[in-house]
């Protein structure tokens, strides 16, 4: 009875000590804020493709800064140099991150040049470290941007080794990182006016009483149905309904296509038009691309008539 009793005594001893511990590590852990969960989500792009160790250099830079950060990969296979690309990646992905997440985008053909490296902050709490290009157009469009900072605080970069050539690792990385853990974006640099912001020329579609007037902007991954500037909003106008044969000039060349909901709605290896999933009128080939099948590259002109 007595090793008994004094086994159920050490067991209790253990219990409490190991309660009054756990209570320790979690008020140590809230006092220093060093808790994974206080940092902020990275959305990371780049055209940088995978083929070498650029992308895994600048994660492991932003995780020096900020160690255990969660950097979520948006694509680093955007088409290289193509900025008005990069733009629809970025608007079209953001409204999935947390309204606080940090951005870092890194499409940047003038490199090292007088284009400023900045950080902005959209009306919905989102941040974005990019070089000033247009990245920001349809982000500032759709969200707003209330503020701006240029990023020249060596403390904000990886040092005083900085390159011409790899702002992606040299500032756009640090930068990101120091703003997923927390850290004051106003020490980055100095204000930027909202204003002075570089855009692009993105347009819609426009629709004329000659019928709809686009273009298309890109291709839908590696899968080739044509992305247009098409709202479905606006290509409701033209008063085409599911089913019906759309008359679509597309260059050169006129298509007859079926308006369906999706792909199998068509038989294998013909041709649709249909809503894709960011609301744009699209064109495709069921199971084929219609890009490579037709030839067609961006900024090829389109164009249809409203339905009589």
């Amino acid at each position: 009875m007595r090793r008994l009793d004094l086994f159920k005594k050490i067991c209790v001893l253990l219990l409490v000590a190991g309660f009054s511990w756990t209570g320790l590590v979690r008020e140590v852990s809230a006092q220093s804020g060093s808790s994974e969960t206080a940092l902020r989500t990275v959305g990371f792009m780049t055209d940088f493709d995978v083929k070498d160790d650029a992308v895994g250099i600048c994660k492991a830079v932003m995780n020096g800064v900020a160690p255990g950060v969660r950097i979520i990969d948006i694509t680093h296979q955007a088409t290289p140099y193509d900025i008005a690309e990069g733009a629809r990646f970025l608007a079209g992905s953001s409204p999935y991150f947390p309204k606080d997440a940090v951005f870092v985008v890194v499409i940047d053909p003038t490199v090292g040049s007088t284009r400023r490296a900045i950080i902005a902050h959209s009306k919905t709490g989102q941040y974005f470290v990019l070089p000033d290009n247009g990245l920001l157009t349809l982000i500032q469009d759709r969200d707003g941007i209330d503020g701006a900072r240029q990023i020249t605080n060596p403390e904000w970069m990886i040092g005083a080794k900085t390159s011409s050539t790899f702002h992606g690792r040299d500032i756009f990385s640090p930068a990101g990182a120091h703003l997923a853990r927390g850290d004051d974006w106003t020490k980055a640099g100095p204000a930027v006016e909202v204003a002075s912001l570089v855009r692009l020329d993105l347009r819609s579609a426009v629709v004329d009483a000659s019928g709809l007037h686009g273009e298309v902007i890109g291709t839908d991954g590696p899968f080739g149905n044509l992305v247009l500037n098409v709202p479905a909003e606006t290509f409701a106008k033209l008063g085409y309904r599911v089913g019906d044969i759309v008359p679509v000039q597309v260059g050169d060349h006129l298509y007859q296509l079926p308006f369906v909901k999706t792909f199998s709605d068509v038989a294998v290896g013909k041709p649709l038009a249909y809503i894709d999933s960011r609301g744009r009128l699209s064109l495709g080939i069921n199971q084929n691309s219609f890009a490579d099948t037709y030839g067609v590259r961006a900024s090829t002109p389109i164009s249809i008539v409203a339905k009589r």
